[in-house]
């Protein structure tokens, strides 16, 4: 039986609890240097892409900038662009919002990202929920989530459209004079439905993969249903065994009624991993990479967006709050997805504290238990062998891996744990292709053309 290829992708964490700020090791995510270093470490393990994840504006806590977003994010176009510069054969995902930005905007830059890239660009199409983001553009306010899907789909059905406006053969090679000449109606596009009104010529020939490989990462059912409708990849939230393979039967299972076949969407997780010498010395290793993580004013921003009030005076080496979390629209925590939008807030608390009883834990050594990050811990053999497991099992077809340290916290996975993977047989050992598409070896998208007249 033919034995499943491990995808591998690198995520740049940016501005969260994930990355161990305190570690002397820990990089600038503002500096070139730190995104060329973490690209060019996954590019010589050989993984199919790089991604950037970008909020459009930074969070707040009780009236405050949270913390981790201080130092915020450079734009992703411009990183992706110079990225490709520095890069041969790494894909080049992006985060891109369809609720606040517009399609011909987005196609164009997607269109120019696939040819300076020479075609490894990818869109990680997502939607925005909260109004504090809105705040920041001229529209504002925000939009239903069964309304946010159906313009991210007629978002995407646009930006298609504009791309699929130039044909293969839209760019003809003029043999007697040598230069290259535009077919009379290459580009026209028009699109109106009640989210856009638009029709013109875009300005961009096809690119090297036709449009962008298309990602995903809705869990709720909405989010489901667009990528096996629309996406060539989703990302998934999914660690443990048995409930990353529920999702992935789920997903898969969705994709006949839309005409398309299983390898026409892979599911993959985000997982970080601590390796060592040893099981033992992972697992200790691990423990202490969570109490740098959660350090005790990262517990109460914790607390808050479940309690969804001030606890800035709750002791993070005690016990849970006593009090019950306040349940209303009117959120503490802004710009942040949280718990209290998908279950009872009063019966999470519940649940919390029953298990910090039960353990003995403080409010700290609980939310390390409830936010707990590591997905892979153990020896670099443990570490293949797991992931190897997870893929074979039909629980992923991939991972893409988040580093506790950036920009150097990929290269002891990139030096042990890949030549393990190849050993057994399930990580490439060249690339296959020259764009992004034939490396994730999805169906080939319409391809660029120059026919000669």
């Amino acid at each position: 039986m033919t034995r499943k290829q491990v995808h591998l992708a690198a995520h740049f964490p940016g501005v969260n609890n994930t990355t161990v700020w305190s570690d002397p090791e820990s990089g600038s995510h503002i500096e070139f240097g730190s995104f060329a270093q973490l690209a060019q470490t996954a590019e010589r393990g050989l993984f199919d892409f790089l991604f950037l994840a970008e909020g459009l504006g930074l969070r707040e806590q009780g009236g405050r900038i949270y913390d981790l977003d201080v130092v915020g994010r450079p734009d992703t176009f411009t990183v992706l662009a110079a990225l490709a510069a520095v890069t041969e054969h790494l894909g080049l995902t992006g985060t891109i919002n369809s609720t606040y930005n517009e399609p011909y905007e987005v196609a164009r830059q997607f269109a120019s990202l696939d040819h300076l890239s020479g075609g490894r660009a990818a869109w990680n199409v997502v939607t925005s929920w909260d109004a504090f983001t809105g705040e920041n553009f001229r529209r504002g306010g925000y939009l239903a989530q069964e309304d946010r899907y159906e313009r991210a789909k007629t978002f995407l059905r646009t930006a298609s459209q504009i791309w699929d406006s130039w044909a293969d053969d839209d760019v003809v090679a003029d043999r007697a004079t040598g230069r290259f000449l535009r077919r009379p109606d290459a580009g026209r596009f028009a699109h109106h439905d009640r989210h856009f009104d638009i029709e013109g010529r875009f300005s961009v020939p096809r690119s090297p993969q036709g449009r962008p490989v298309i990602f995903q990462a809705g869990d709720s059912e909405e989010g489901r249903e667009f990528a096996a409708s629309s996406a060539d990849a989703i990302f998934s939230r999914h660690s443990q065994l048995a409930e990353a393979q529920a999702f992935y039967a789920d997903v898969k299972g969705r994709l006949a009624r839309h005409g398309r076949s299983r390898d026409e969407l892979l599911v993959l997780p985000a997982a970080t991993f601590v390796i060592g010498d040893t099981d033992a010395e992972a697992a200790e290793l691990a423990q202490e990479v969570r109490l740098a993580q959660v350090s005790p004013a990262t517990a109460i921003a914790f607390l808050e967006q479940l309690w969804n009030t001030d606890l800035s005076d709750h002791d993070p080496d005690g016990p849970l709050p006593a009090i019950d979390p306040v349940v209303g629209d009117d959120l503490f925590s802004q710009g942040r997805a949280s718990v209290r939008r998908h279950r009872d807030p009063v019966e999470i608390a519940r649940e919390w504290r029953e298990r910090a009883q039960a353990h003995g834990w403080s409010s700290r050594e609980l939310i390390v238990d409830v936010t707990g990050r590591q997905s892979f811990v153990g020896s670099p053999a443990t570490v293949a062998a797991t992931i190897d497991e997870f893929v074979q099992a039909d629980a992923s077809d991939g991972f893409i891996l988040v580093p506790h340290i950036t920009p150097g916290g990929l290269s002891r996975f990139v030096d042990d744990v890949v030549p393990l993977l190849q050993e057994r047989g399930v990580h490439r050992t060249a690339y296959e292709g020259t764009t992004l598409r034939e490396n994730l070896r999805l169906p080939t998208g319409p391809q660029r053309g120059v026919a000669a007249s």
